[in-house]
Order: structure tokens, then sequence, then C-alpha cells
């Protein structure tokens, strides 16, 4: 088991960017916040927040009394994206980057000559000044080293802030000793519930486990696959799976809690989402919408509906089973409190077949998606609502860009 992978993990990524941007901020708790209100909550907490107790999820009033001192921000999703690409721009110049898992992780591989621990470690050094220098005092990371992403990713864990970790196949299992199940990669609260199931309710206990034993765990290879990373068996920078989909949600703002409110912001919701297939070359052949409703006593209702067509990435079309499946979506004496929206069945357009009438009528196939193409490049060039379907008027101002756990937004088609 050689070491071929470094995995850097920026601290407290949006907190960090706001004290970097910001010095005021700078050995302050801060909580970055979607918008100013008690009833939101923290998306992002610096150190100081931290020591706190105050954390990702913490509702605003609740940070505020264990941190009196808090001070919250808007997040600036925008800032954020920048600065990771000058990250990414960064670390590559040092270390290949072969995949980038989130808006603040990215994993590479150990070039030729550097798997050694001396080397591999000195890499890292290299690399952190280099962060440094670029990004400034404030964007501390922790690296991990292994011979898998998973690994480097747990050694990354085990440090912070601005921690630096190797794990090398000698090590195995004791730095992953320290831990609690639901610290490693990929198990959750179910997960756990499954693992306890079958008498595994440590680490050390998951580290003795039979890969068979792990594969009637996960019910299937999966269980084999987390086995084989977990022993550091699956080597180097996993390639990265095909996107499956593509979606949007938005909390809907108290003027929007209506059907007609929440039907114009899935309406805008569906309009970004059909830039960002194009953008990705991509087609979807299904949809689901998906609603949070509430009412008086606190009952809460989600419902949802789905619906299958035939690939496309045409805004009008995608809008027009949007409106089949909508009636009923929101009972009378329901307030609508969050809207989601979600492509899937994706695939490239080299993966299915053409219409068999395209080019022989008005409309077809090839002249929507030159219509299609010149609407994305004016709204890139002037601005996002240069030209928009109508349909979305009442909720074009919503919407604004956000940053999910696996999503980097593209800044020309989604800011």
């Amino acid at each position: 088991m050689t070491l071929r992978c470094l995995l850097v993990d920026f601290n407290s990524y949006f907190a960090s960017v706001e004290q970097q941007l910001c010095p005021e901020l700078r050995g302050r708790p801060v909580g970055v916040v979607p918008m100013l209100a008690d009833t939101t909550c923290c998306i992002a907490a610096s150190y100081e927040a931290k020591a706190f107790g105050v954390k990702t999820g913490t509702q605003v009033a609740e940070a505020r009394r264990l941190c009196p001192g808090i001070v919250f921000v808007v997040a600036r999703h925008a800032e954020y994206v920048q600065i990771h690409h000058r990250a990414v721009a960064v670390v590559d110049t040092i270390a290949p980057v072969e995949q980038v898992l989130s808006i603040d992780e990215m994993a590479c591989s150990l070039p030729m000559g550097w798997t050694s621990r001396e080397r591999a470690t000195q890499l890292a050094l290299r690399l952190k000044a280099a962060l440094r220098e670029a990004l400034g005092e404030c964007l501390r990371v922790s690296v991990g080293i292994a011979p898998n992403v998973f690994l480097a990713k747990q050694a990354s864990n085990l440090q912070k802030p601005d921690g630096l970790v190797v794990i090398d196949a000698g090590d195995l299992p004791g730095p992953l000793l320290r831990m609690q199940l639901t610290d490693l990669t990929g198990i959750n609260v179910r997960m756990l519930a499954r693992l306890q199931a079958q008498g595994i309710h440590s680490v050390e206990q998951l580290w003795r486990a039979r890969r068979e034993q792990l594969r009637v765990v996960w019910g299937g290879m999966a269980g084999e696959a987390f086995y084989d990373r977990l022993h550091g068996l699956a080597s180097g920078v996993q390639a990265a799976n095909p996107r499956r989909s593509l979606g949007h949600s938005h909390v809907l703002p108290p003027e929007m809690r209506s059907a007609e409110g929440a039907l114009a912001v899935l309406d805008r919701l569906t309009q970004k989402a059909a830039m960002r297939l194009r953008r990705e070359h991509l087609l979807a052949g299904a949809m689901t919408v998906m609603l949070k409703l509430t009412r008086r006593h606190g009952e809460r209702l989600r419902p949802e509906r789905g619906a299958r067509f035939a690939p496309t990435a045409d805004t009008r079309a995608l809008l027009h089973t949007l409106r089949e499946l909508w009636p009923g979506m929101v009972p009378a004496g329901w307030a609508p409190m969050k809207v989601a929206m979600l492509l899937h069945d994706l695939r490239q357009p080299g993966q299915t077949s053409a219409s068999l009438f395209e080019g022989d009528v008005p409309g077809s196939d090839a002249e929507q998606a030159a219509l299609w193409s010149a609407v994305d490049a004016l709204n890139v060039r002037y601005g996002r609502h240069t030209i928009y379907c109508g349909s979305g008027h009442q909720g074009r101002e919503e919407a604004p860009m956000r940053i999910a756990f696996n999503h980097i937004p593209d800044l020309e088609t989604e800011g």
C-alpha cells in the first residue's frame, strides 16, 4: 500500500473567507447565514464560534445564546466560488488535482517520486505555504495523505485546524481508532443502525469485520468496496461517478408562501436547471417536484410528484412538465415553505435517439437547441435576466446562487 493520495480540506471555509476579506472579523466568532433573521441557521461557523458550541445548522437565536459576541454575516457565494477556483489552480501547480470533492475539498495524486512519507510530507508543507501566500493567512487547510481518498479524508479530519496527518500501511488501524463510526465518511445515522444490528459498535469492530459481513450490512458490493477503502486496498484517486441528477431547492420568503408564489419560484428553478443541463451537455428524462407545506398547529406535509419524458434540455418542454405536475400540489389551507425540483435520468445527447421528424417541421430539436444556445449566450454576456420565459417573472429574483455539498456553481450561468 503505497501513499498515493493527498487530500486538501479547507478549515471552516466560508467563515475563513469572510475573515480573510474583512480584517475586522479576524479573531472573532463569526457565523455565516443565508439571511439576517433569527429563524434561519448558520451554514458555517469560524473556529472562534465553534469553541462556544456553534456549528453548521445551529439556529441564529441559539448561536447568540451560546456565543453572545458572535458576528453574523450574510453568505457571499460568488466570493467563495472565485476563491475556490484560485485555490484549485494553486494546488494544481504542486500536485495534480484529480478530483474536486466539494467547494472546500480536493484530492490530488502524489507525483512519482513523492510517495514516501518524508517526501509526501515535504510536498504538503510546500502546498500549505503556497496557499497561505496566494490566498491569505486566514485560509488554513488540513492535509491528509494516505493510499486512497477515503483514508486521506479521515487523515485530514484527525487534526484541525491547519493539520497534516499521514496514514501509511503500517499505521492502520491505529489512527482510525480515535474516531466514532459516524466520523467515517459514508456512515450516516441509518448506516450506523445497520452496523449496530450486526454487532458493530466501534471503529475497531468495523476494522475487524469480514468483507462478507460488510456486504450484508451495505446490501451488496458497496460493502466490499467500503472494506477495501477502509483497509487501504482500493488505491489512489477513484474516478468520479457520472452525474445522476441535477436540481435546485429554495426556502420561500414570507411573501412567496402561496401556491402562486411557490409555482413562480419552481419556474425559476426549472429555468436555472435547464441552463445547467445545456452547459454540461446533458439531457434529462425525468423530473421530480417536492414541496414542504405547513398549516396551523404545526402540521407538515411533503407532497412529491414526478414524470418521465423524452430526454431533453429544452426549457419550455421542462416548464410544460412542471405545469402538468403542479395542479393540486398545494391543498387549500396549506402554506408552502420550501420548494425543490430535481432532473434525473441524465444522459449525454449521443446516448439517446434523435427524433424521427427532426428537420422536417418547424421547432425541431436542432432548431430548439440553436434557440436555447443563443438565449444562454445572451444571458451569460448581459446578465441572467436578459432573456427568460415570462412564466417565471414573479420569481425571477428568488433562488440566488447557492453552493451545495457536491455542486460548485458556475458563476456565468448561476450567478
